[in-house]
């Protein structure tokens, strides 16, 4: 067998490097497309950040064989076109879509993200996405909300603090007269003790028992 030729075996080494390098490739079939149909995709494409190549089936098996995107290979059939992305892949399957849906020439067979092959109905799963750019804005939000949440959580913290610290104190404060309640109870308790020890109570008895006793010696 023959060794290919040098041009056949440059078109595969590109396209196995363009994909390797981009952040997808999606598949179509451009049969019945008018050159002016054509170019026209091809801008609508690039704005999209996508870049349309065609290329032939037998080049392209060639260049994903023995690699995780072989699996494209069932949808190399008929001519066959790739948008090769660089970006937001779903910006670029969107805008595959549109163009199909106004010309219905256009077919989109499938694609392949990373090492992920996707059939006809993922891609156009992937065109119904927001964009990357509204999906991080969308990130962002979610993220920014409970962010500031916290940012006005940890600037009310000493005002929140300080405010703790006088309640407890306020609190202690109105406490207090119950604490020493009892200690105003007891103080009358200590004095009935007190006085009972240095009243003189049983010298009433004994001078009237004197008394009587001093009468009848007088006799």
């Amino acid at each position: 067998m023959d060794n290919p030729r040098p041009e056949k075996v440059a078109v595969v080494d590109e396209v196995r490097e363009r994909m390797d390098a981009s952040d997808g490739a999606l598949l179509t079939e451009y049969r019945g497309l008018t050159v002016a149909e054509l170019a026209e995709l091809r801008r609508e494409l690039t704005a999209a950040g996508g870049d349309y190549k065609v290329y032939k089936n037998t080049l392209v098996r060639l260049a994903v064989a023995d690699t995780p995107r072989e699996g494209i290979s069932d949808l190399l059939s008929g001519p066959t076109a790739i948008a090769f992305v660089d970006g937001d892949v779903s910006a670029v399957a969107k805008a595959l879509r549109d163009f199909a849906r106004a010309n219905p020439n256009l077919i989109v067979k499938g694609g392949v993200v990373g090492s992920t092959v996707m059939s006809a109905a993922d891609v156009d799963v992937l065109a119904g996405l927001p964009s990357r750019e509204t999906l991080l804005a969308q990130f962002a939000g979610a993220l920014s909300a409970p962010l500031q949440q916290l940012a006005g959580l940890v600037q009310a913290l000493p005002r929140n603090l300080a405010y703790g610290i006088s309640a407890l104190v306020e609190q202690r404060q109105s406490e207090a007269p119950a604490d020493t309640a009892p200690v105003a109870d007891e103080a009358p308790v200590e004095a009935p003790a007190e006085v009972a020890d240095e009243a003189p109570a049983p010298e009433a008895p004994d001078t009237g028992d004197a008394e009587a006793d001093a009468t009848p010696a007088a006799e």
